[in-house]
């Protein structure tokens, strides 16, 4: 899935550090139209990584979400 909206998601999280709370804060919907928070997840585009020195959970990119913000994806 490559549609705007996603890749706006993509490159909101890939602009600087986001935490998991913050992402779930702009971005979760309970519109089914709009779920590109869960849509990222299940195409393996975003990941969560814990810190353990903060013990807060990060957004990241995916190696897969990279190449489709990158426009080099499906």
């Amino acid at each position: 899935m490559s549609s705007l909206l996603m890749r706006e998601f993509l490159s909101w999280i890939s602009s600087r550090p986001r935490t998991y709370e913050e992402a779930m804060e702009a971005w979760r919907s309970t519109c089914p139209r709009h779920s590109v928070w869960e849509d990222a997840l299940l195409e393996g585009l975003i990941q969560m990584e814990s810190r353990s020195v903060t013990n807060v959970s990060e957004v990241t990119l995916t190696p897969k979400g990279r190449a489709v913000l990158d426009g080099n994806g499906n």
